[in-house]
């Protein structure tokens, strides 16, 4: 007891907690990012809501972001504590080392009963099989892995043979690794969401401008001629300009009641991508959302416009 306490060092301590910590978020954030990919290559037709199908592409960037991280602080944190135990082999019997161990397997446990239990709620709230079925064998791969090393750590890992832990660590390392990589695939590089980025505030500059005609015709009994006639210097408003080049958004009447709303997209809209097109669902100034068609593809684009005067004409006053 008394040569365990002497060999015990802060610097022990410190190692073995920095490597079971970024264990635990490497594995959060792998199993986050398969999960993440499940929802994008396995579509649901009742999961079409844009901001959803963002927060899958968000929960991917933030997934790769954090292993590009963490995980290679792990492996830097294993590999230093393996080279400390072949040089002083009665390190691995450490009091701190036995008991992080054993919680971590005890935790993992803990971890993936709770994922069971939420995917499996998911699945009788109607998730689609085939979504649920490779869910459960994302958790139960994290699972295995960390429980092989571990218990292994545990029990018999100086047993096995030097080419087999290698085996099964670089094949950890190259799953992440591939990971990693088909996550900018899925997801788009920096400057691909960038220029979706772009094509947002094109669609919600647009759905300003759209609000702010509807009303001029409400008031005026006729749209605007041009953009210029739609600047209120009360209320502030003015249409914007297209935030990557700058220049003007298109606008030309094509009738008493209709008209034309264009701009150059960068990229086609998300739900353009897919087979069936579904209903775009954008962000709209002032908080809400606007569930008509800004579906778009890439290049210039026009949105036609009919205003029915039945369903826009305002209330009559009351006598």
């Amino acid at each position: 007891m008394t040569t365990e306490k002497q060999k015990s060092e802060p610097k022990d301590v410190f190692l073995h907690l920095l490597s079971i910590i970024t264990l635990y978020a490497s594995a959060a954030a792998f199993l986050v990012l398969i999960f993440q990919y499940i929802n994008v290559l396995v579509p649901d037709s009742l999961a079409r809501d844009y901001y959803l199908i963002q927060s899958y592409f968000s929960g991917i960037r933030w997934s790769i972001a954090s292993l590009i991280v963490i995980f290679p602080v792990y492996v830097w944190a294993g590999y230093y504590l393996n080279k400390i135990y072949s040089l002083e082999p009665v390190k691995q019997n450490l009091r701190i080392r036995k008991w992080l161990l054993t919680f971590t397997v005890f935790a993992a446990a803990l971890i993936i009963i709770g994922d069971l239990v939420s995917l499996i709620y998911t699945f009788l709230g109607g998730e689609l099989t085939a979504k649920f079925i490779l869910k459960i064998a994302a958790v139960l791969f994290v699972a295995a892995s960390v429980f092989f090393y571990y218990f292994q750590e545990l029990k018999a890992w100086a047993k096995i043979s030097s080419a087999t832990k290698k085996v099964f660590i670089y094949a950890i390392i190259a799953i992440v690794a591939a990971a990693i990589v088909a996550g900018f695939f899925a997801a788009g590089s920096p400057r691909q969401e960038r220029l979706r980025r772009f094509d947002d505030q094109r669609v919600s500059d647009l759905q300003a401008v759209q609000s702010q005609i509807i009303y001029y015709w409400q008031n005026k009994e006729k749209l605007p001629v041009r953009f210029q006639d739609l600047k209120d210097p009360i209320s502030g408003f003015a249409p914007a300009k297209d935030p990557e080049t700058g220049a003007d958004y298109a606008y030309e009447v094509k009738g008493d009641l209709a008209f034309l709303l264009c701009a150059n997209f960068n990229q086609a809209s998300v739900q353009s991508q897919k087979p069936v097109p579904l209903p775009m669902m954008y962000p709209y100034p002032g908080g809400g959302v606007e569930t008509g068609n800004w579906d778009h593809p890439a290049g210039y684009y026009c949105f036609e416009r009919t205003i029915d005067p039945e369903l826009y004409k305002l209330p009559e006053p009351a006598r």
